[in-house]
Parts: structure tokens; C-alpha cells; sequence
């Protein structure tokens, strides 16, 4: 880890000088990157390079938990039109994204941080949805008032009965293999490439 000092020019033309923070990575990304470099304004007595690298990290957290909100739970649904609709969907993703979250931590306490971040929120949300309408007709209501009556020492404790009996494999993720590289495009005179609202546009003048 290395840091130094920069310069840019903001949208007035002005000079702004940041602090450029070098993390170098004990492997490669899926680019080819050895390194990720982080620019920022914070002063070096607030957070010097290793807390602007740690916090760049919760960055990232951040991010896929909203991606997962988006994706696997679907919070963001484009057919409602009225601003508070949309803000209830987007309330009730966060509700269910922490129930996702109590789930992660049960399998984390019970098979590690590295088998709990490989679970899929999409196979997770799934099997949420799916399941439920089931449960609910095969076990009456009643009987799910007991996890209402408990206390939060004995919920976890019950949560941690569950995950040492859940397959992971039904809910791991599925690694995304190397990116293949674009075939270069070659020029070809004798079949040259003609924009498609060209020809419309040509036709057009055509007709009339």
C-alpha cells in the first residue's frame, strides 16, 4: 500500500489536489489488475491510507447489497407508477434483505465467512418465495406464533440448528468464468458497414 499525491481540474477549470491511495492485490481481478487506486479528499488526520482503503472495501458491500435488492428480491418494480408505491417496494426489499442477512449470519457462525459469502441471494430469494405459499397451507398459522414468543437467545439458537442441516449446494454461487477476449472487428472495402437509420433514412427519401 502507497499513496501520493495528486492533482485534477474541477468543472470551473480550479485545481484540486486529492490523495491517490495504491492497494496492491494478492491476486489479479478478472482484468488483469494487480492494483485498485482510490482518490479522495479526506485529510490525512482523519483517515490515513489503510482506513481509506478499509472503507472503500465497505463501499463495495454497499454496492452488492443493493445489487441484490435489485436482482434477487426485484425491489425495484418498474409498473408502479406513484412515487410511495415505489418507496413501499423498495421498503419491503429492505425488510426482506434483512432477513437474508439473519440467514447469512446463522450460516456464517455455523460454516465459516468463506462457505456464508458464497451463498446466492438469488437461489436464497427464490426458495423464500417459493416455499412459503407451501408452508403456510401445510402448517397453520398458530403454530408460527412459538418463533413470535421467543426470545432473541433462543431464535439464534434455533437458527443455528437450521443451518447445520441446510445443503449448500443448492444455494452456492456460480463463479463466473475468465472474460473472452473481442475479436477485432477488420475492414472489409469490398462489404463496408452501413449505419441501419442510413438506409431508413434513404428510403424514405425514396418514397417521397
Amino acid at each position: 500500500m502507497r499513496e501520493q499525491r495528486v492533482s485534477i481540474r474541477n468543472d470551473q477549470g480550479e485545481l484540486v489536489y486529492l490523495r491517490r491511495v495504491m492497494v496492491e492485490l494478492d491476486e489479479p481481478t478478472r482484468d488483469g489488475d494487480t492494483y485498485i487506486a482510490v482518490l479522495c479528499n479526506l485529510p490525512e488526520k482523519d483517515a490515513d491510507a489503510r482506513a481509506v482503503a478499509k472503507l472503500y472495501r465497505r463501499r463495495w458491500t454497499i454496492e452488492h447489497a443493493f445489487e441484490d435488492l435489485a436482482l434477487a428480491l426485484e425491489c425495484e418494480i418498474n409498473t408502479l407508477c406513484y412515487p410511495k408505491a415505489a418507496l413501499f417496494g423498495f421498503c419491503v426489499g429492505l425488510v426482506v434483505y434483512n432477513l437474508l442477512a439473519v440467514v447469512r449470519g446463522a450460516l456464517r457462525g455455523v460454516h465459516g465467512e468463506a462457505q456464508a459469502e458464497q451463498m446466492s441471494a438469488y437461489y436464497m430469494a427464490d426458495e423464500m418465495g417459493g416455499v412459503y405459499r407451501g408452508m403456510m397451507i401445510a402448517i397453520p398459522e398458530p403454530e408460527w406464533r412459538l418463533f413470535a414468543q421467543m426470545s432473541a437467545e433462543d431464535f439464534a439458537r434455533v437458527l443455528v440448528q437450521l443451518a447445520q442441516k441446510i445443503n449448500l449446494e443448492r444455494f452456492r454461487k456460480h463463479s463466473r468464468g475468465p472474460k473472452q477476449e473481442k475479436q477485432k472487428r477488420h475492414f472489409d472495402p469490398a462489404h463496408p458497414h452501413v449505419a441501419t437509420a442510413r438506409i431508413l433514412n434513404s428510403r424514405k427519401l425514396q418514397i417521397a
